[in-house]
């Protein structure tokens, strides 16, 4: 079937180019508006204020970008994005314990956010029946049939005359972050807000560049180290474009990391990931450190209303946001838009009643992840139930086991990467193995860990 009619997305960032490349299989025209005047390279700017900060781009958002837009982690690697072997080239430090390595097929790409999107955005302008307008605000809905249909939005476009404007839609699509007005707007129609879920974790991030250079990390392409209870730190290392690694210092609950120099190189020395301290008081940096923080995870349950406007989403960030340090926005942005993809290319009535609820079971499984993971700390609020519990403390024995095998390592790295479900930890055999503990390492490994490469 032909596409046809038109569908407005709000917000360009790289939620709002997601739903815009599934929306233009179904719609002869997809509009983006954003705020921002976009920039023709990759720049950060004011809509984007995590741009600055570390991102690293999940093996299932890989694959599911890959689905998308052919050829695009050829295009990023031209462009300079550094595909890293998640399991083999890079330190794990998981509650202080060294994940043995392997080599694995689970690859992440190390960039810039800004590079990131500029290659997606590239892409999407030039799909049939796409219009990226800059600096147009969008203020509110239009609607018929006492609230019961959106049917367009009310924008103020750039330029000199400011006046507010209409655009007509058969579909809009809000994809404007944590701060999304769609909660505010609907109310204005009628409609009940939607219940939400918050759990407060108060990350502080800072994020820097350091020029990469040969010998650096040991010869690997990363390193982490999570915060636990009782030690709020973290710290991750990833490459990034023009030679750079990035390095980001986070703290939770209050937790601050320091800007300066040597404040940076003695958080970074607290850290279990000895290789993160070292790169720290060694390498030169090549950019000024920038902070952020971000106070709570919000998921807002619109699949929990009875009543929903039709001609109207909630999608990505704007419908759940999670702690940025597990890095599943994005991806769970992804699996999104295949999900529309599909729900388009159905047919049938009530399209946002069957995406919400097709959206909150892929939010469920990341959602579990995230949380159930800062609900470790007993300072976080939170319902901790007997499975959250059991969950915490089985994965605390993972670590501690995959410092020898492998496999548990693995298997862990394929959840947290949203490829395998979390029941995948639980097979007999692996079971056995995190409740027996780690084996001895043989010779040979322990020489390999002494003298690493």
């Amino acid at each position: 079937m032909a596409p046809t009619g038109r569908a407005v997305v709000i917000g360009a960032s790289m939620g709002g180019l997601l739903a815009a490349r599934a929306l233009c299989e179904r719609y002869a025209e997809v509009i983006l508006l954003d705020r921002d005047d976009l920039p023709a390279t990759p720049t950060s700017r004011r809509g984007v204020p995590q741009g600055r900060q570390l991102h690293v781009l999940l093996d299932r958002g890989r694959q599911v970008l890959v689905e998308l837009f052919p050829g695009i982690g050829e295009e990023l690697t031209a462009r300079g994005a550094c595909p890293v072997d998640l399991h083999g080239e890079v330190h794990w430090y998981n509650d202080g314990h060294r994940m043995r390595r392997a080599p694995s097929d689970l690859v992440a790409y190390g960039m810039s956010r800004p590079l990131l999107e500029q290659v997606v955005r590239e892409r999407v302008a030039v799909l049939p029946g796409v219009r990226v307008l800059s600096g147009h605000t969008v203020t509110g809905l239009l609607a018929e049939g006492d609230g019961a249909r959106v049917v367009g939005v009310r924008v103020i476009p750039g330029g000199a005359a400011r006046a507010e404007t209409t655009i007509d839609a058969d579909l809009v699509v809000d994809a404007g972050g944590r701060g999304s007005r769609s909660p505010g707007w609907l109310a204005e129609l009628g409609h009940p807000a939607a219940p939400e879920e918050r759990v407060g974790i108060d990350v502080t991030y800072v994020t820097r560049t350091y020029r990469r250079e040969p010998g650096q990390l040991e010869g690997l392409l990363g390193a982490l180290a999570n915060a636990v209870p009782g030690r709020p730190r973290a710290g991750i290392v990833a490459p990034h474009e023009d030679g750079r690694f990035a390095v980001v210092l986070s703290g939770v609950l209050g937790e601050q990391p320091p800007t300066d120099d040597a404040g940076m190189a003695a958080f970074a020395g607290s850290l279990s990931a000895p290789q993160i301290g070292e790169l720290l008081r060694t390498a030169l940096p090549a950019s000024e450190p920038v902070r952020m923080r971000y106070p709570a995870s919000v998921r807002r349950r619109y699949e929990r209303l009875r009543r929903l406007p039709e001609g109207h989403l909630v999608f990505a960030d704007a419908l759940c946001s999670f702690n940025p340090i597990y890095g599943q926005g994005i991806t769970v942005a992804s699996l999104e838009a295949l999900l529309l993809r599909r729900l388009l290319a159905e047919g049938g009535d009530r399209l946002a009643r069957r995406f919400y609820r097709g959206a909150a079971r892929l939010i469920d499984g990341p959602w579990q992840i995230s949380v159930g993971t800062d609900l470790r700390f007993p300072e976080v609020v939170g319902r901790r139930t007997l499975k959250v519990r059991l969950v915490n403390a089985y994965v605390a024995r993972l670590h501690a086991a995959a410092t020898t095998d492998a496999d548990l390592g693995a298997a862990f790295l394929r959840v947290i990467n949203l490829v395998d479900p979390p029941t995948r930890l639980l097979t007999p055999g692996r079971v056995l193995r995190v409740l027996r503990g780690p084996r001895p390492a043989p010779a040979s490994v322990r020489q390999v860990q002494r003298h690493p490469a």
